[in-house]
């Protein structure tokens, strides 16, 4: 049994990820055709972290495995909206840098969102979930910082 301290945290977590399994299909449905939500992801953190990041710094981010990550961007470059080019600083690897197409496919789906987000403002209080957005930030944060603890997903455990 969970003591005191520890209780609200499976509930969180659990709303958390039905959450975004919600919001993830109301986000795959404004996608062009081929594109699902990792590969907007993708370009969003590309943006809001910034660009020439290399996969594995990307696989790191996602905490995927590089493959998985290789395929992801593979599929960017097909659609035009990632460019992969020799890293500046060393020759033997790549970064992905995001297009123009990329940078307009992501606000374009953003822009596509605002009914979705207008339906929820009528049918939900925006200054409660204005509340909650430090604490869900802060959260990320510690998670963020501590998750680099944990050995790659890429890699065998040992037994």
């Amino acid at each position: 049994m969970p003591d005191a301290d520890s209780a609200p945290f499976f509930p969180v977590f659990n709303e958390i990820g039905i959450i975004e399994q919600l919001s993830r299909a109301l986000l795959e449905a404004r996608l062009p055709k081929g594109l699902i939500a990792p590969h907007f992801s993708v370009l969003n953190h590309l943006i809001r972290v910034a660009d020439g990041r290399t996969p594995v710094e990307l696989a790191r981010a996602f905490q995927v495995p590089k493959t998985s990550m290789t395929h992801t961007i593979a599929v960017l470059e097909r659609h035009g909206l990632v460019d992969v080019r020799p890293n500046p600083n060393d020759g033997r690897s790549k970064c992905v840098w995001i297009t123009d197409a990329g940078r307009r496919l992501r606000d374009g789906t953003i822009a596509a969102l605002g009914p979705d987000f207008a339906d929820l403002a009528r049918g939900f209080d925006t200054a409660r979930l204005a509340q909650i957005l430090p604490v869900l930030t802060d959260l990320r944060v510690f998670l963020d910082r501590h998750r680099n603890a944990e050995p790659p997903r890429d890699r065998l455990l040992s037994k």
